[in-house]
C-alpha cells in the first residue's frame, strides 16, 4: 500500500510541475508608450477596446510597458508579446511608427494594429536647413507591411466641434495650447479655429472681432509648473476656455483652471477626461476604444490570424491598410454628456455633427496652413511663439 501511495504521489508531482512548466500565452496584446492603461487618454483608449473586444470573445490578453520612451524599447516590448504568444499587437500612438517598421517583416505572423500613425523610418523630419535622417540612413520608407492595420483619425473634425461648442455656449474668449506641431495636433487646432470661426458667422448678434483665439505649441507633452503658470496668466488676463491638446500638459492647465478666480474651463482630448477635473467641459475625442474593437472585429472575421510564417504568405499578402476615421464613421466627436454645458445642447451638437458626417462642411486640415489664415472678420487669432 505505502508503494502505491508513493507512485501516486510521484505521479501527482510530476503533473504538477508539468503543468507550471506551461507557459501562459496571450493572444492580444498592448504596448503602451511608457504610460499606463489608466493614463486617461491614448493608453487607456485602447486598452478598453481591446479589454471589451477579449472579454467578449473569451480571448486571452495582456498590456506591456516599455522601459522608456525609445523606439528600441518599444520592440523590445513587441518581441516580449510576441514571444507570449500575440497574435495581434496594438500600438498606440505616432512614436510607434518606426518600431512598426523595423517589426513588420520579422513577424509577418503577427498582426499589428498602429494608432495614429503609419509605418516609416523617418527617425527626424528636419526642417527646410536640415534634411530628415532615417534609420541607418536608409532611404525613406513608408511601406505598410501586408499584416499592417494603420489607423488615423481626423481631429480637424474633433477640433471643430470643440470649437464650435465653445462659441455656441457663449465664450468670446478661447485658447489653444498644443504639444507641438506634428500633423495631429495641428489638425486638432486647424479644427479649433474653423469651429469658433463657424459658430461665429451663425451667430448674427456678434459683432467683427468679438471672437479671440490665443494659440501656441508648447513643445511639451508632459506635466509641467510652466505650463501651469502660461495657462493661469491666460485666464488673468481673460481667456475662458483653453481646448489642450498636449497629452499630460492637460492636467497642468486643468490645475490652473481650478486655481483661477472666477469659472474657467478646459477643454480636454482624445478622450473624455471630464472625471479628470470639474473644470473640463467637453473633449475633443478619437472613439480609440471603438475603432480598436471594430478592427479587431475585422481582423478575426476576415481569419487572419495564423499558425506559420507560410500560412501568412498566401492568406494575408494584400491586407496593409490605412484608413482615416472620421464623423462619417463616428470616429470622432464630443461626449455625450452636456451636463456642463449651460447654452450648447445635444440637439444643437447633432445638428452640426450631422453636417460634418455629411461632408458638407469643408474643414482645412493642411498642417501648412497658419491657423490666422482661416478665419473672417468676427475671429481673430493671435499666434503666440
Amino acid at each position: 500500500m505505502k508503494k502505491v501511495l508513493v507512485a501516486l504521489l510521484v505521479t501527482v508531482l510530476a503533473f504538477g510541475l508539468a503543468a507550471c512548466d506551461t507557459k501562459k500565452t496571450y493572444e492580444i496584446g498592448l504596448v503602451t508608450d511608457v504610460g499606463t492603461i489608466n493614463d486617461k487618454s491614448f493608453n487607456q483608449g485602447a486598452w478598453e477596446g481591446v479589454e471589451k473586444y477579449a472579454e467578449e470573445f473569451n480571448i486571452s490578453y495582456k498590456y506591456y510597458q516599455p522601459d522608456s520612451k525609445t523606439t528600441e524599447d518599444y520592440v523590445k516590448s513587441i518581441e516580449v508579446a510576441v514571444n507570449n504568444g500575440a497574435k495581434v499587437i496594438v500600438t498606440p500612438g505616432y512614436l510607434f511608427e518606426n518600431a512598426i517598421w523595423l517589426v513588420q517583416d520579422e513577424y509577418p505572423f503577427v498582426k499589428f494594429i498602429l494608432l495614429d500613425g503609419a509605418p516609416n523610418n523617418v527617425t527626424d523630419w528636419g526642417d527646410d536647413d536640415t534634411p530628415p535622417t532615417t534609420i541607418e540612413n536608409k532611404p525613406m520608407n513608408f511601406e505598410i507591411g501586408s499584416n499592417v492595420y494603420s489607423v488615423f483619425y481626423a481631429e480637424h473634425e474633433s477640433g471643430f466641434l470643440a470649437g464650435y461648442a465653445a462659441v455656441k455656449e457663449g465664450f468670446t474668449k478661447l485658447g489653444f495650447m498644443g504639444g507641438m506641431s506634428v500633423p495631429a495636433v495641428v489638425r486638432f487646432g486647424l479644427g479649433f479655429v474653423q469651429g469658433a470661426n463657424y459658430a461665429a458667422n451663425e451667430m448674427t448678434a456678434l459683432g467683427d472681432d468679438s471672437i479671440e483665439i490665443k494659440f501656441e505649441y508648447l513643445n511639451s507633452f508632459a506635466p509641467d509648473n510652466a505650463h501651469q503658470t502660461k495657462a493661469a496668466s491666460w485666464y488673468s488676463s481673460g481667456t475662458e476656455v483653453i481646448f489642450v491638446a498636449a497629452g499630460g500638459a492637460g492636467n497642468s492647465v486643468m490645475k490652473a483652471a481650478e486655481q483661477a478666480t472666477g469659472d474657467k474651463y478646459v477643454i480636454g482630448v482624445d478622450v473624455d477626461q471630464s472625471a479628470e477635473s470639474d473644470t473640463v467641459i467637453t473633449s475633443a475625442k478619437k472613439e480609440l476604444a471603438i475603432s480598436v474593437y471594430d478592427v479587431l472585429t475585422e481582423i478575426y472575421q476576415n481569419r487572419v490570424l495564423t499558425e506559420t510564417v507560410e500560412q501568412v504568405t498566401s492568406i494575408v499578402q494584400s491586407n496593409g491598410r490605412s484608413i482615416t476615421l472620421d464623423a462619417s464613421v463616428d470616429g470622432v466627436g464630443l461626449p455625450q454628456d452636456f451636463s456642463r454645458f449651460s447654452t450648447f445642447t445635444k440637439v444643437m451638437y447633432d445638428a452640426i455633427f450631422a453636417k460634418l458626417s455629411a461632408k458638407t462642411v469643408t474643414i482645412v486640415s493642411d498642417i501648412a496652413t497658419a491657423p490666422d489664415t482661416l478665419v473672417g472678420t468676427k475671429v481673430t487669432v493671435v499666434v503666440i511663439g
